[in-house]
């Protein structure tokens, strides 16, 4: 949970009647919607909700226009107080802005004491400390009090869900929380389920039965027949609003059971006549307002007035909204048309005014564009054809980004699929330059890209030049990192510098991820060059945002997977795989489909695994990377992909699928250092293998001590070749420089003991395994020894070298001098290991990749007693990492 305590000025402003954001609160989210004279009291769903007084969660959950509001409001109004309501918007993703809204009903309903402290000091967080104390009040109460949260479907953020569960959860009796929504919430349902505590009402439920429609009918004035009625719910399935649209339309008919069969007979004809009876009696202004808004999802007073023409909106829509005519409040004044009340009201302004949705499409995408609602100002611009007029304030509104970060990549490739040659701005090839490279075609990208740079170059000074050449510099760096070239991104990231400086800063600080995005291609581009330091100064900075809005998540991610390869391309086993874990977890928390740093991240841990020789896991985590990695057209990825896989079939014996399955790690435009050395490597391992000494030693003509990792595999290949004498001359030029982690100290190690062992320094070779062994242990690095060859078994067999590889590289009890060694298939435990259930429950976390806080609220426990839990697994697994805890658990059948 993030920062945002209580304070003298929150708690202040709190009494002052202000939200955190400075706003007066508005009341009426705190007021249950008024039942109107035609509603109907249904007995049983009242019955049901009653069993809320019992569980903690109530769920009531059904589509739109279901009666779930109305239904929870009249069970509401018949209790006892306290009863706090609570109508969500949209804007309360912002957990402090969330929480002094639950507060502040809270407080209104008499739940709460006049005097209570603990308010949120801002609108962005909220800390635990105040949930907790909010827990611990209501805890203390006599009699609960019910918690109603209408429209929570509007809630998507997991963070608000996690914490209102804490709160939930430490209430104990004092809070019964009453959900209603249209969409499954974000909390463990199934867990009150087994408990036995959720109270649950949904779509089904909720439909009308015969008797209640026939009843609803009645207080609408119709009187059916059983046959009619029964088709009418037939009709609807027992819909609300179907019904209450249905009420309204056969009232004013001199046959309603005639208008009710034709509405089942002919859906279109019934449409029209059900649009012509609601809209019957109302003034051509009303009428004319209702079409023309018809084609947004929501509206305004403003937006209203800008589709109209007119000035009387806001006058209308309170008029229509007291008479309950299918029109929905959504607060701030924006309101929203009943969805099967809307598409009838679409269909008749096409008949009404042929030709005319366009036009209004477009009205209200400029209306929204000045108003800085980009996505809506992208739908309706689209929707009316003019796509430089989208293009336009995506670009501007520096948000083509949005290409590139996962969240909404997807939607805009749609969006602006169906734009054509008409449009011709520098901003639409900006779009079509950025939808190329989402979707990795160089080529294209660079076509549109050129063409929009020839544009803008004769443009003149404006804002929106300066947006569109910041545009271009994101745009740059994504073709640099995809043809790997580091001068390109460079000079990209160096020119978006200085455009900066002529933007607003309220502009650049709306799209973080514009930056981010940027900043991360660099940093491929550079690490792909072999300039790890300089790819791992920018990659970190990016990779350390944490808390930012959703749209830097997916930069965040990639940082983290290029940074997961850096480390294992530095020789450390165990910082890679934690950093590639990571990158995995978060972008599984954040829903993107598997984005490049999740697939780099698989990749590391398929290349760790490897290291490892847990073969069985290896194969799993390359498969999961391949269907986004075999189509991405990026060097990096495509490098780590295919060096994992080809050593994965070099330690199966497959010499030839693991020469061919190399290649693409130097089939890029640009050759890598680094990528061109490990090729060279498996080429000659490959070679070994087969029995061409000579062949090989002439494939590590360019592995140098440049690449630590590469250099002293070549040098175990050159004294495999006969050439120990060069083995150590490689050696020695091997640059660590303080970044090489143990993959090159246990290789340069073993190379040392096998070059002193075959000329009869037995002491020597065996000392230096000693340091090899102490130094891989700590990363359970298995695979220099098993493929070190027949030279390394008689040391290993003796009793003081099997007792520092026994239990992670060799099992058993020491043997005898020259007796054979089988490496085991996994480490066996020197005594029997048993974990107590909670330990098992932690490490079962840890297999999900959950972090100690996760855990901690999955197992309603603090983080503290996780720790200890941790801890005592990893005293009995003789571990001391997450990771090697998993492995061992599940090697010894614990998981």
């Amino acid at each position: 949970m993030t920062g945002g305590g209580t304070t003298g000025r929150a708690q202040s402003r709190a009494d002052a009647g202000t939200d955190p954001l400075g706003d007066p609160y508005l009341r009426t989210r705190f007021a249950p919607p008024s039942r109107p004279p035609t509603f109907l009291r249904r007995q049983r769903l009242l019955a049901h909700l009653d069993q809320a007084l019992r569980t903690p969660l109530t769920l009531v959950n059904g589509s739109a226009g279901a009666g779930k509001t109305l239904l929870t409001a009249d069970w509401a109004a018949g209790l006892r107080p306290p009863v706090a309501w609570l109508t969500v918007e949209a804007g309360d993703h912002r957990s402090g802005l969330f929480w002094a809204y639950v507060i502040e009903s809270l407080r209104g309903c008499g739940a709460r004491a006049p005097g209570a402290a603990g308010v949120p000091a801002g609108s962005r967080g909220v800390g635990r400390g105040l949930l907790a104390s909010l827990a611990a009040e209501l805890n203390t109460r006599d009699r609960p009090v019910v918690l109603v949260l209408d429209e929570y479907d509007r809630m998507a953020s997991a963070e608000i869900a996690e914490q209102l569960e804490f709160v939930l959860h430490h209430s104990g009796h004092g809070l019964r929380l009453v959900l209603v929504t249209r969409t499954e919430p974000l909390l463990p349902l199934h867990r009150y389920r087994a408990a036995d505590e959720l109270t649950e009402i949904r779509g089904a439920e909720l439909s009308f039965t015969l008797e209640e429609a026939d009843a609803l009918l009645r207080l609408h004035g119709l009187r059916l027949t059983p046959h009619a009625a029964s088709a009418l719910v037939d009709r609807t399935r027992g819909w609300a609003a179907g019904l209450r649209l249905s009420a309204l339309a056969a009232r004013g008919s001199t046959d309603p059971e005639q208008y009710l069969k034709e509405f089942e007979a002919d859906r279109s004809t019934v449409a029209d006549f059900l649009l012509a009876e609601v809209l019957k009696g109302r003034a051509q202004e009303t009428q004319d307002l209702l079409l023309r808004v018809s084609v947004l999802d929501r509206f305004c007073p403003d937006l209203a007035d800008a589709l109209t023409l007119r000035t009387d909106a806001e006058i209308l829509l309170a008029e229509l909204h007291g008479e309950n005519a299918f029109i929905e409040r959504l607060g701030h004044s924006w309101y929203r048309l009943h969805p099967l009340f809307r598409d009838i009201l679409r269909a008749h302004l096409r008949e009404r005014m042929p030709g005319a949705e366009a036009g209004l499409h477009l009205r209200a995408a400029r209306w929204l564009r000045r108003s800085g609602l980009l996505p809506e100002t992208l739908a309706h611009g689209v929707a009316g054809g003019d796509f430089d007029l989208a293009a336009g304030a995506l670009v501007d509104g520096l948000a083509i980004g949005q290409f590139f970060t996962g969240l909404r990549s997807e939607a805009l490739a749609q969006l602006f699929a169906g734009m054509g040659p008409e449009a011709k701005s520098p901003a639409s090839d900006l779009v079509r330059a950025a939808g190329a490279l989402a979707r990795r075609d160089v080529d294209h990208a660079l076509h549109w890209l050129r063409r929009a740079q020839d544009q803008l170059s004769d443009a003149e000074d404006s804002p929106s030049l300066v947006a569109a050449r910041l545009s271009c510099t994101l745009l740059e760096a994504l073709v640099a990192r995809l043809t790997g070239s580091p001068p390109r991104a460079e000079q990209a990231a160096a020119a978006a510098q200085e455009l900066r400086q002529d933007l607003p800063d309220h502009l650049l600080d709306k799209h973080p991820e514009l930056t981010n995005l940027l900043m991360t291609q660099v940093g491929s581009a550079r690490l792909w060059a072999g300039r790890f330091d300089d790819a791992r100064a920018v990659l970190t900075r990016v990779a350390g945002v944490r808390g930012g809005p959703p749209a830097t998540v997916l930069p965040q991610v990639d940082s983290m997977g290029h940074l997961a390869l850096i480390d294992y391309l530095n020789g450390w086993l165990g910082r890679a795989e934690r950093r590639a874990q990571t990158a995995v977890c978060e972008a599984e928390r954040a829903g993107l489909p598997l984005p490049t740093g999740a697939v780099l991240g698989r990749l590391v841990l398929a290349a760790v695994a490897v290291d490892r020789q847990e073969l069985d896991q290896a194969p799993v985590l390359l498969d999961e990377a391949a269907p986004r990695s075999a189509r991405e057209n990026d060097p990096v990825p495509t490098a780590a992909r295919a060096l994992a896989a080809s050593r994965l079939l070099l330690d199966a014996g497959d010499t030839h699928a693991a020469t061919e399955a190399v290649e693409p790690a130097v089939s890029a435009a640009v050759a890598s250092p680094w990528a061109e050395s490990h090729a060279a490597v498996v080429r000659s391992a490959a070679c070994i293998a087969d029995g061409r000494p000579d062949e090989a030693v002439r494939l590590l003509h360019g592995v140098s001590g440049d690449q630590p990792v590469c250099a002293v595999e070549a040098a175990g290949i050159q004294v495999s070749a006969g050439h120990p004498r060069a083995a150590v001359e490689l050696l020695g030029t091997v640059r660590a420089e303080g970044h090489a982690g143990p993959s090159v100290s246990v290789g340069a190690a073993l190379v040392r003991a096998r070059v002193a062992q075959e000329s009869g320094d037995t002491a020597t070779a065996r000392r230096l395994v000693a340091r090899a062994l102490l130094d891989a242990r700590r990363e359970r690095l298995r695979r220099p020894f098993l493929k070190a060859g027949d030279w390394i078994k008689p040391l290993l067999a003796t009793a003081s070298l099997h007792e520092l590889a026994e239990g992670w590289l060799l099992p058993g009890r020491p043997r005898a001098h020259g007796e054979p060694v089988q490496p085991p298939p996994g480490p066996v435990p020197l005594v029997p290991v048993e974990l107590s259930g909670r330990e098992r429950d932690v490490l079962r976390g840890l297999a999900r990749l959950m972090s100690t806080e996760e855990i901690a609220a999955d197992l309603y426990v603090s983080v503290n007693t996780v720790k200890t839990h941790l801890k005592g697994a990893y005293r009995k697994l003789a571990v001391n990492r997450r990771g090697d805890a998993v492995r061992r658990a599940r090697d010894l059948d614990l998981l």
